[in-house]
């Protein structure tokens, strides 16, 4: 056997979703280069293209719009499950809870193996995630619920559930309302990362796609994997001044960390970043001005047009971008990766599918290289030896 801790080099699967080339600047899904979806297409386009691997004609797109739409309400009960959580609960901790829980409300996902129940969990967590999201956003807030608006498109919709206040119906800034779409464009699928990996794995035991995709979203929590623009609005919060930037920047040369620049898949540039910082400042004119986007371009200005930073090949990559755009938009960092959940369901379930229907596929059981013991005898409790060596062995690590 091979010992791959991280699976860095192990192919556990064959995919046709998407397709990444870092040292070529290229992420496609099924295909399409991300650049002229992200231009062209909406957010429900996308996931149409992702989960049934084609671009709709028009009536198909109308008829895929509807049934998510259709499934943009939660039942009552999981809404009164999330007014249970504790008032300062974690975005991301009452999403991933309340997505478990679903499963207990549509027992029929259990019939894995059944394509219409495939279809219809499908739209199911598509169209209510966001919904899930925008009530944990207003749970912290202490707000009272918002109902989805089917009259909005999906990003508009989110929108509202997020900010509407007293209005009788909310008008998202269509600005803001394009970008979101974008940036759930760009963060839809990216080939066999973590939590697509997690989503592989419990959906092998033919968990149902509710704790699946739960499980993922776990993953997608931890800070490695969906808390890099997290960790850049810190370090512009830090920075704290435009002024600051250049002894910041002399601070990183020295050893200091650099979120939001460089990739560790793109080499050679994140083929995202043109489009999504053209989005930034498209936004950064309709929102009010606030002063870490200030100390954000002041950064990008300074490292563009650092001989260091261009000859390491340090740009600044989607993170550092989104995590300016939702600041600018008012959402709080505690949302991030709850964003990133969201249009991260249609790559989930994609994969869940594909993997539901490839017949080389078991149950994830990976080997692994034993380093304990070998056989020991049983010590009776009475017998062993308080404060020894022994006892010391027997913890272990905890």
């Amino acid at each position: 056997m091979s010992y791959d801790p991280a699976l860095s080099n192990t192919a556990t699967c064959k995919s046709r979703i998407s397709y990444i080339d870092g040292g070529r600047g290229i992420l496609r899904y099924r295909g399409y280069p991300i650049e002229q979806l992200a231009e062209q297409s909406t957010f429900l386009e996308t996931a149409y293209l992702i989960v049934k691997g084609e671009l709709p004609t028009r009536s198909h797109f109308v008829m895929w719009k509807h049934n998510i739409t259709t499934h943009t309400l939660v039942h009552e009960n999981a809404k009164r499950f999330i007014q249970g959580f504790r008032y300062d609960a974690h975005p991301m901790g009452i999403l991933i809870g309340t997505l478990g829980a679903l499963s207990t409300f549509y027992p029929d996902a259990r019939r894995i193996q059944d394509l219409e129940s495939r279809r219809m969990q499908t739209r199911r967590l598509i169209g209510k995630v966001p919904t899930i999201a925008a009530f944990a956003y207003r749970h912290s807030r202490g707000l009272p619920y918002v109902y989805p608006d089917n009259e909005l498109s999906y990003t508009g919709d989110f929108l509202s559930m997020l900010f509407k206040m007293t209005e009788l119906q909310y008008q998202p800034d269509p600005v803001l309302e394009r970008a979101l779409d974008v940036l759930f464009i760009l963060h839809a699928d990216r080939e066999q990362n973590c939590s697509a990996t997690t989503m592989r794995v419990v959906g092998s035991a033919h968990a149902d796609p509710y704790a699946a995709v739960a499980a993922a979203a776990a993953a997608l929590s931890g800070p490695r994997h969906g808390a890099a623009n997290e960790d850049v609005i810190h370090m512009l919060r830090e920075i704290g001044s435009p002024e600051r930037v250049r002894d910041f920047v002399a601070e990183v040369k020295q050893g200091r960390r650099l979120s939001g620049f460089g990739h560790p898949v793109f080499t050679h540039g994140d083929p995202r970043v043109p489009t999504i910082r053209r989005v930034a400042y498209e936004v950064f004119e309709v929102t009010p001005r606030n002063p870490l986007v200030d100390v954000a371009r002041e950064l990008e200005r300074v490292a563009l047009d650092d001989p260091d930073f261009v000859s390491h090949g340090l740009y600044p990559n989607i993170d550092f971008y989104s995590g300016i755009i939702y600041e600018a938009m008012g959402i709080p960092v505690a949302m991030f990766p709850v964003l990133l959940a969201i249009p991260r369901t249609a790559g989930w379930m994609a994969q869940w599918a594909e993997l539901v229907l490839d017949d080389e596929q078991k149950i994830t059981r990976p080997k692994q290289i034993y380093l304990g013991y070998d056989a020991r005898e049983y010590v009776p409790l009475d017998h062993r030896r308080e404060g020894g060596a022994l006892e010391t062995e027997v913890r272990g690590p905890l």
